[in-house]
Formats: structure tokens, C-alpha cells, sequence
């Protein structure tokens, strides 16, 4: 954040009670939030930022970290890196870099390691630039800078890392909706003023894609979700015709296509050919196979003359119903007449 500013000035143990007392204690500015005395260290029209305790309880919020931090010892395992607390283990550069140079292929100009103040910001300086470069051009807006990152401040390091994990299409699925209320403490007039708004941590997969386009699933999953049975009813209808003659029925769509099999195997009934077993996996346990396989389907369906579909294949191994609805969906735009 660009206001975060992590300047600590020096002061008696006194001084900071009494500061810390007289914010809490100020008639005109009542707070039900904690003022701790290191967070009282404000010049005149200092400001700080820290999230609010009630918002670290939510359920959704803790699942991000979660995801985002399995994400990043998933990425980094080869490299023998566990992260364990985002504040704590991303701030000083080192695993944001080796993060970026797996991610994106390349190798970052740094120092290794790096123990002084100033070498861990400017290691942090170059890592960001490099984040920087990537996505600007996708129209991402910069919630973080050096200080904030380097200051521990947990609400920039979420938003650099969903950045990231958006960019590079990362195989997790985020919670959507997240936010979380923050508390802006600043020095006015010698005294501590606190105020809460509202940070926006992720919205919608789609639209933290950069799909902002709308289609008839969005209208039909908001505004219409009585007629949604109506729609799984036509598909499974129209999936089963030809999923029969392999002695094979689906009745849950979100479930049953999931690990990419069905997909395969529909996508050779529906273009009349055998596909060999030898380029999927006809019994997937893991997720990178089940993506494999729907990714190959994907890949079939672009033979067969069908657009790129607008889901990911992470999404449909992650039992994204609107997601395997709209692949299924063009399946039988182009196909509902094949017998």
C-alpha cells in the first residue's frame, strides 16, 4: 500500500503508553481496535494500516492464505523452500525471487542472500520491477510496493501474490469475494485517529482473468438459477446419446468430467476415432493428470474446429460447474445433431 510507511522512531517505553492512551482514550475518536504501542510510532500525519482482528477469524480469509501458501511450497519443492507464514517468510525478497524465476523461467540479477536492510530492499526493488513488467501490460493495478512488502504488511503481500497466481494461470482455485476491513491509523494533531474500509483481497476467478465479458451462464447462475436444472437435464441428455455406446452414463456433470476422461472419450465419439490410451489417462490420480487430461480434450476440441474454451482446465478438475457447463455447452452447440 502506498500510504503504508514503516518508519520507527525511537522512543521511551513512557511516551509510547501515554500516546497509545491517549489515542484509545480520545472522546472524538473512539476505536474498538487495539492500539498496540509500536503501532502509536507516527510523525505528525503518519499514517499505518493494519487488519482489523475480526477479519483474520473469516473463514474465506484464512482459506486464501491457506491456498496461496500450499501454492507456493507446491511451486517451490524442488527447491527445498517451506513457507510456513507469509509476513514473515516473503518480506525480505528471497522467496519472492525464487518464486518469480520458477514461475516465469528466468533468472533474476540478485544477490542470493542478502542480511542488511538495504540489500533485502533492493533485491526486493528488482523482483518487484520484474513483477512489474509483467503485469502492467495485462492491466493488473500495483497494490504493493517495496516498503509495504519489506514492512510486513500482509494486505499487500495478498494482493501481489493473487496477481501472480492469476497471471500464471496458477492449478488452485482461490476463494472468491474476499475482503477483509482495515484499520488506518493516523497521526492528527498529536493525536491517533482510527478508520475502517473495506479491502477487496479477490472477486471472481473470471474477472481476475481479465474475462470481463459476460455470457449466458453468468445471466443464468445470477438471475436464473431455476432454470439451471433445466440446462444440466439437456446436457446430460445430450452427453449420454453417445457416452452410452461405451456402455458409460453421467448423471452429476460437475463431478463425472472432472479428471477429463469423459471429455476424451466424448470428444472421439462425437469426431468418430479411437484415441489412443497412450496420450491420457484413462484411471487419473493426481491432479496434474487429471488437468493433462482435460487439457487434451481442450486440445481435440480446437482440432475439431471449436474455439478455445473460455474455461481453465484447472477449473473443471476443481468441480467449477459453470466452468464444465460452458465446455459441455459448446460441445452441444456444434454436435447436437450427430447421432
Amino acid at each position: 500500500m502506498a500510504g503504508l510507511l514503516c518508519k520507527r522512531r525511537k522512543k521511551g517505553v513512557s511516551d509510547l503508553q501515554e500516546e497509545g492512551k491517549n489515542a484509545i482514550n480520545a472522546p472524538m475518536n473512539p476505536s474498538a481496535v487495539d492500539i498496540h504501542p509500536e503501532d502509536t510510532l507516527l510523525e505528525e500525519n503518519e499514517e499505518r494500516t493494519m487488519i482489523d482482528p475480526n477479519s483474520k477469524e473469516d473463514p474465506k480469509f484464512k482459506e486464501l492464505i491457506k491456498v496461496l501458501i500450499d501454492w507456493i511450497n507446491d511451486v517451490l519443492v524442488e527447491e527445498r523452500i517451506i513457507v510456513k507464514q507469509l509476513e514473515e517468510d516473503l518480506y525480505d525478497g528471497q522467496v519472492l525471487q525464487k518464486l518469480l524465476e520458477k514461475l516465469a523461467d528466468r533468472k533474476l540479477n540478485v544477490a542470493e542472500v542478502t542480511q542488511s536492510e538495504i540489500g533485502q530492499k533492493q533485491k526486493l526493488q528488482t523482483v518487484l520491477e520484474a513483477v512489474h513488467d509483467l503485469l502492467r501490460p495485462h492491466g493488473w493495478t500495483i497494490k504493493w510496493n517495496v516498503d509495504s512488502i519489506h514492512g510486513k504488511n500482509l494486505i499487500s503481500i495478498l494482493h501481489l501474490l493473487v496477481a501472480l497466481a492469476m497471471h500464471f494461470r496458477a492449478p488452485i482455485r482461490l476463494p472468491e469475494h474476499v475482503s477483509i476491513q482495515v484499520v488506518v491509523v493516523r497521526k492528527r494533531e498529536g493525536l491517533l485517529q482510527t478508520t475502517h474500509v473495506t479491502e477487496e483481497l479477490t472477486t471472481t476467478t473470471e474477472m481476475m482473468m481479465g474475462r470481463f465479458e459476460r455470457d449466458a451462464f453468468d445471466t443464468l447462475f445470477d438471475h436464473a438459477p431455476d432454470k439451471l436444472s433445466v440446462v444440466k437435464k439437456s446436457l446430460i441428455t445430450f452427453v449420454n446419446k453417445h457416452l452410452n455406446k461405451l456402455n458409460l452414463e453421467v448423471t452429476e456433470l460437475e463431478t463425472q468430467f472432472a479428471d477429463g476422461v469423459y471429455l476424451v472419450l466424448l470428444m472421439g465419439l462425437l469426431e468418430d476415432y479411437f484415441v489412443p490410451l497412450h496420450n491420457f489417462y484413462l484411471t487419473p490420480e493426481s491432479f496434474d493428470q487429471k488437468v493433462h487430461n482435460v487439457s487434451f480434450a481442450f486440445e481435440l476440441m480446437q482440432d475439431g474446429g471449436l474455439k478455445k474454451p473460455k474455461a481453465r482446465p484447472e477449473d473443471v478438475v476443481n468441480l467449477d460447474l459453470k466452468s464444465t457447463l460452458r465446455v459441455l455447452y459448446n460441445l452441444f452447440t456444434k454436435y447436437k445433431n450427430v447421432e
